[in-house]
């Protein structure tokens, strides 16, 4: 009975790893063994970094609204306990937008902010 070599079926799987490689440093792109490796720890990365950038930019948006906030006289908590008092309900994503591009209207939510404190 002849040995099995399984040739197309390796070949293409180590293609197939080999090409998600491409770009990498060093032998991580040219070796099967370390390129392997690296593609699996690539892929971790961006699974755990496609959930970490969701609360960078919640961190950015806090920055910008707090930033803006304090231009008009008024600290992050105190304009975020503001506009729940006012049952004014806008999200961060939203609020850091307006502190950037719409400075007036961001003007109107702080001031509705500090009525209702």
């Amino acid at each position: 009975m002849p040995r099995v070599k399984g040739g197309t079926t390796t070949r293409n799987r180590r293609k197939r790893v080999l090409k998600l490689a491409k770009g990498y440093r060093g032998g991580k792109h040219r070796l099967f063994k370390t390129a392997k490796n690296q593609v699996m720890k690539s892929r971790e990365y961006a699974f755990r970094d496609r959930r970490n950038n969701k609360g960078n930019f919640r961190k950015l948006w806090i920055t910008r609204i707090n930033a803006a906030a304090r231009i008009n006289d008024i600290s992050y908590s105190q304009l975020m306990h503001g506009l729940k008092e006012a049952n004014i309900d806008v999200n961060r994503k939203m609020l850091a937008d307006l502190a950037v591009n719409d400075t007036d209207a961001f003007a109107a939510l702080v001031d509705a902010a500090k009525k209702a404190l």
